[in-house]
């Protein structure tokens, strides 16, 4: 039998009656989420034709993997579409870009090594910082290589960083992690941004 307090906690507010009302906006957001799917497709086209013009020096994973693209409702209780591509992923060793739509926050696109993958492209990014902060990238900081949001206790921007602490960073982790954001205002330009941002990433890397 429910009590009286937790009815009431049932019940909805004005502004949540409202919504409830409104299939308006669900409608909405779908139409946006198809359309960051789109945008993603169109992107995940654009790094198939990079990576393979630069088969020459890329390990044959990355040149043999595919793009995936999922969606969810619940990072941080918020919706999100995620892109990844090109994508290795095991326990120890990890080469991934990921692009990342989160609701009500921002497009990021991150680089993200571990393992044999870091250990070959790690004195390429400690020589290429200039880069990074020309581009207003940021390094993860945080021990969990899975968390995405852009606070000060996950990530650092690379522009407020000496060469030593940027390094420190790189070498004491067991992981890279590296992302530039983009504001959710930036819509229209986003296409060209974020193919811009993976070939910032090629250039970071390159051999």
């Amino acid at each position: 039998m429910l009590l009286m307090n937790d009815i009431s906690k049932l019940n909805l507010s004005d502004e949540e009656l409202q919504l409830v009302n409104n299939s308006d906006w669900i409608l909405t957001k779908r139409t946006i989420i198809d359309k960051v799917y789109r945008l993603f497709g169109n992107l995940a086209d654009t790094i198939k034709t990079t990576i393979e013009e630069e088969s020459n020096w890329l390990p044959a994973e990355v040149l043999q993997s595919t793009p995936k693209i999922s969606k969810g409702e619940n990072y941080l209780q918020l919706p999100y579409v995620l892109l990844d591509y090109p994508r290795c992923f095991d326990t120890e060793n990890v080469f991934a870009v990921r692009t990342m739509f989160w609701w009500g926050n921002f497009f990021s696109m991150t680089l993200q090594l571990s393992g044999t993958y870091k250990k070959i492209f790690v004195e390429n990014i400690c020589n290429n910082k200039d880069v990074l902060v020309q581009n207003n990238f940021y390094i993860c900081v945080n021990e969990n290589q899975w968390q995405h949001y852009f606070e000060e206790d996950n990530y650092s921007s690379v522009n407020q960083l000496t060469e030593k602490e940027f390094e420190q960073i790189i070498m004491q982790k067991q992981f890279v992690k590296l992302a530039v954001k983009f504001n959710l205002q930036q819509w229209k330009d986003m296409s060209g941004l974020l193919e811009r941002s993976f070939a910032d990433i090629m250039r970071l890397i390159k051999t």
